[in-house]
């Protein structure tokens, strides 16, 4: 009788020991998709890392986005008639663009005003107003500066740092037409600022 016992509770034991081997790799095989899936998307992650879009801020116009870079020709002269003509395309489409924003924003606020009889309705119209009035002062500014490079286009002193006179670059020009610093001058002047306040 013993022995009959001692291979009964042997045979319980094995059991045991293959049902938590099963678990066991079931567990692993787990594991390994849920590792693959990570690594899959890792990988989609990367792919979508490796052609990022360019962001364009939204005050900037449609015509402004389209632009064709300007291709820089070896040994070109800096500021050349070819440059010149380039950057005066590029600020006279987003001045324009601007001023019909302008134009829009006028019309909008002429068909939209109505006397709404609900104190709430009138507050949300008139918030509404107020957020797109603040935009174009910012809009109105931008004019401003935008005219400032076209004078300095038709003077000749577009595309040089107002500070140390240097080069400030095609490329940056083309993403900020408004500069009027080199990147280091301008550096070197928000470390400035933030020192101030």
């Amino acid at each position: 009788m013993p022995a009959k016992k001692k291979t009964a509770a042997k045979k319980k034991v094995t059991k045991k020991k293959t049902v938590t081997k099963k678990t066991v790799a079931k567990k692993t095989v787990a594991k390994k998709k849920v590792v693959a899936k990570k690594a899959a998307t890792k990988k989609t992650a990367t792919k979508k890392k490796a052609a990022p879009k360019r962001r364009i801020p939204s005050n900037i116009s449609q015509e402004f986005k389209q632009f064709e870079p300007y291709k820089i020709k070896k040994g070109e002269e800096y500021m050349n008639e070819a440059q010149v003509e380039h950057f005066h395309n590029i600020l006279g489409s987003w001045k324009k663009e601007l001023m019909e924003e302008v134009d829009r924003t006028v019309h909008h606020m002429q068909d939209e005003a109505a006397n709404f009889p609900d104190p709430n309705d009138r507050a949300s119209q008139e918030s509404d107003f107020t957020m797109e009035l603040r935009t174009r002062d910012r809009e109105r500014k931008l004019i401003k500066k935008i005219d400032e490079s076209i004078d300095n286009l038709d003077s000749g002193d577009y595309g040089y740092c107002e500070d140390c006179g240097i080069e400030i670059g095609i490329r940056r020009l083309e993403a900020r037409p408004t500069a009027n610093q080199c990147i280091d001058c301008k550096s070197l002047s928000e470390i400035r600022e933030k020192s101030m306040s």
